[in-house]
């Protein structure tokens, strides 16, 4: 049976030999280091060796030739950040694969004649023309399980969805209906999202929603091609583990999205605040903000403002790694 961390410096990863050497430099914090080391019977060569771990930490620092060690607290502090930061950066490179799933339907790269065997083609076709409402119907009512959408512009038509009674009788049925919406929506199109809502589909917004998809459960998933918001042509999709892989980049999207229970001003703050904070963890400039939330220049840098001086940060990236901590992204 492993055994749990019996101290904290040994919580934050170090050895039970490295706690030792980290106490006594407790106390050696300030002097020179030639001074350290005479006085931890060292030489300095050996001591900067030893020291090495907590060095690549910032637990301890080299100033002016003086050792200098954090404080437990301070510890603890570092190893918060580190951690937080690592987060970011993982959920940024988490973003770029999303991003790269619906590509998965790329044909450029092919395996040379005698790398492989049993070579088939991928189920599915692009296609374009016919009465596309129709086909939509026919598809979701032979389908089962739940309905996901990416609806990034759908809600711009200003005319009533052909498709509605037949989502109202997918709900109707037990079968839920996702879609992701971009939060400009809120603005531009309250009234179509309320009787989205009257149906029973559930909602959540995205700062921006980058292109139209539909997976129709676990059989079958529909995008432009190339991906967008155009209607035509398109790509069916019945291949299995493409359709698996297109319903993992929406799950993706779908926990970072903030919940539309019921419509609300864009103002709002911990909606807006949610947004504001996902858009400068990508490093958006305010003008991309106001674009892509349909607000003002002006109200951007008033609540990117607020919610920095929320957060106590100094910097745009210091409140993306304490929103972390907190749990707010």
């Amino acid at each position: 049976m492993q055994r749990g961390p019996e101290s904290l410096i040994t919580a934050l990863g170090y050895t039970r030999d490295q706690e030792r050497l980290y106490v006594r430099l407790l106390s050696q914090s300030g002097r020179e280091l030639v001074s350290a080391a005479q006085a931890l019977l060292r030489e300095p060569d050996e001591l900067l060796r030893e020291i090495e771990p907590f060095v690549a930490r910032g637990v301890v620092r080299l100033d002016d030739g003086r050792i200098v060690v954090a404080s437990p607290l301070e510890a603890v502090s570092l190893q918060v950040r580190e951690v937080a930061e690592t987060a970011l950066q993982s959920q940024a490179r988490l973003d770029q694969v999303g991003a790269a799933l619906p590509f998965l339907t790329a044909t450029g790269a092919r395996p040379r004649p005698g790398e492989v065997h049993d070579v088939g083609q991928i189920d599915g076709e692009v296609s374009s023309g016919g009465n596309v409402p129709g086909l939509l119907v026919a598809l979701i009512r032979s389908s089962q399980g739940d309905l996901l959408q990416l609806r990034p512009d759908q809600h711009r038509n200003g005319t009533p969805d052909p498709l509605v009674q037949v989502l109202r009788d997918v709900v109707s049925s037990g079968r839920r209906l996702r879609s992701i919406y971009p939060v400009r929506a809120l603005q531009e199109a309250p009234d179509a999202l309320s009787s989205r809502l009257e149906i029973g589909e559930e909602i959540r917004l995205l700062p921006e929603v980058p292109t139209r998809m539909l997976v129709l459960g676990t059989t079958h998933a529909i995008l432009p091609e190339p991906l967008g918001f155009a209607d035509e042509p398109r790509t069916l999709i019945r291949q299995r583990g493409l359709v698996d892989a297109l319903t993992l980049w929406f799950e993706e999207m779908w926990d970072r999205a903030a919940p539309l229970s019921e419509l609300v001003p864009v103002s709002s703050g911990p909606d807006l605040r949610r947004f504001l904070l996902q858009q400068l963890a990508t490093g958006a400039q305010d003008e991309q903000i106001a674009r892509r939330l349909s607000i003002s220049l002006r109200t951007v840098r008033r609540r990117v403002a607020e919610v920095m001086a929320e957060l106590g940060a100094e910097s745009r990236f210091q409140a993306g790694v304490e929103a972390v901590r907190r749990g707010w992204l």
